[in-house]
């Protein structure tokens, strides 16, 4: 496994994405202190929750300390530049969303960071699929039946938890391709919105399989579709692409990566890409990845292309909507 990690991080290394690293000898006492990983949410949280499993595991491999920092606010760029401003040394870890580093280009004026340039990524986990939901008031139980109410009513009401988020992209692109019309109702997170969406005060939704499970099950919200590739527990949906919608948006996954400031030495880099590559093989992290419907760490080498590929198609994507910085 490990001779395996290392010959992925090598290609990988090659990518533009990636900035040099730093020195090229690592001091041989890594880590002589605890190591922390920044989350940029609150706690109790899926990304929380990624970061507690996956530091556990490293805790139990270098013999120190792990420590879950919790830095959230404005969107994740709180923490991620209390990460970028840490010390290169192996023992700040950043653990972060796709939309604190992609959509946040977009949608946050003079962004105090730069993700292809800041940051040396390690490894990442992605979900299976974006459940899409409509409310049980609609009588909705697929896409076609979602845009006949549409038309109905006139005008949907769409929850969202950010401008240029995944819920938001999701209904522009629905009606630039079936004409119809809505509202966004933004969101502080994924919760008030579910929680507005069983209450029939909205029409619709998308969002985390993790949050949106729970209206599912209760069924206040009917899944009409998936973002990505099927749900495991609701494989008779039909992906949002199956069902006609058209766009490569509909094929992206959000995805949590593990991080470490550019500069960090590269011996470092690379012991800590392999750990967390190699904790996906650990029982505990394989509940918690099972649980949240993840799939296992990628190597370096895949974290690139995803990282790449999905920033040009959802950077795009905001550019054609129109999408600018909120004041």
């Amino acid at each position: 496994m490990k001779k395996l990690a290392r010959r992925s991080f090598v290609a990988g290394s090659a990518a533009v994405l990636f900035a040099p690293f730093g020195k090229t000898q690592a001091q041989s006492a890594w880590p002589n202190r605890s190591l922390r990983i920044v989350v940029p949410y609150p706690p109790g949280g899926q990304t929380d929750g990624i970061a507690r499993a996956f530091g556990d595991y490293l805790a139990r491999q270098v013999g120190k300390p792990v420590i879950v920092e919790n830095r959230a606010g404005a969107g994740g760029v709180i923490g991620v530049t209390e990460a970028k401003r840490a010390e290169p040394d192996g023992t700040t870890i950043l653990c972060t969303i796709s939309s604190s580093l992609i959509q946040n280009r977009i949608t946050v004026k003079d962004l105090p960071y730069d993700p292809e340039r800041d940051f040396t990524y390690l490894t990442m986990v992605s979900g299976a699929g974006g459940p899409v939901v409509a409310a049980k008031k609609t009588g909705a139980t697929n896409l076609r039946e979602f845009i006949e109410y549409a038309n109905k009513v006139g005008s949907l009401n769409w929850g969202s938890y950010g401008v240029g988020s995944t819920p938001h992209v999701l209904i522009e692109t629905i009606a630039k391709q079936y004409g119809i019309r809505f509202q966004v109702i933004q969101y502080r997170g994924e919760a008030p919105m579910w929680n507005d969406l069983a209450g029939q005060t909205l029409d619709g939704a998308a969002g985390s399989y993790a949050a949106a499970a729970p209206v599912i099950q209760a069924g206040t919200g009917n899944l009409i579709g998936v973002v990505g590739s099927r749900l495991p527990p609701y494989p008779d949906t039909l992906t949002m692409t199956e069902q006609g919608a058209i766009g490569d948006f509909y094929e992206l996954r959000a995805f949590t990566t593990f991080a470490v400031p550019v500069g960090t030495p590269k011996e470092i880099v690379e012991q800590l890409s392999a750990m967390l590559i190699q904790a996906g093989l650990d029982p505990k992290v394989q509940q918690m990845l099972s649980n949240f419907l993840l799939s296992s760490p990628t190597d370096f080498e895949t974290t690139h292309r995803i990282f790449k590929r999905d920033s040009d198609v959802m950077l795009r994507i905001l550019r054609e909507l129109g999408v600018k910085p909120s004041e």
